[in-house]
């Protein structure tokens, strides 16, 4: 079945920067976009970034565009959201998501907390 493992969120300081992994398997990884989406307290959850199966193209939020990269590796069957320049509102928990069999899927996700 496919199972999606998100990991490397925790506290960090406004400007500072982390690095969150998707760790997917149960599906052929190379042939699929991948997402990360972030869902705050009281908020709905929003797609903030979205990459091809190749990774030949990317898009994003406008709310994080020139602040984070979205990766994939698929030897590895992993996506990756490098975060710079963290601000307070990106404060949520984030997921990775795949549609597949015309059904979205998502992890467990990881919480990401910007704060002083």
């Amino acid at each position: 079945q496919v199972q999606l493992v998100e990991s490397g969120g925790g506290l960090v300081q406004p400007g500072g920067s982390l690095r969150l992994s998707c760790a997917a398997s149960g599906f052929t990884f190379s042939m699929y976009a991948m997402r990360w989406y972030r869902q705050a307290p009281g908020k709905e959850r929003e797609l903030v970034a979205t990459i091809a199966s190749t990774g030949g193209w990317t898009n994003y939020a406008d709310s994080v565009k020139g602040r984070f990269t979205i990766s994939r590796d698929n030897a590895k069957n992993t996506v990756s959201l490098q975060m710079s320049s963290l601000k307070t509102e990106d404060t949520a928990v984030y997921y990775c998501s795949v549609n597949w069999s015309r059904r979205n899927y998502w992890g467990q996700g990881t919480q990401v907390t910007v704060s002083s």
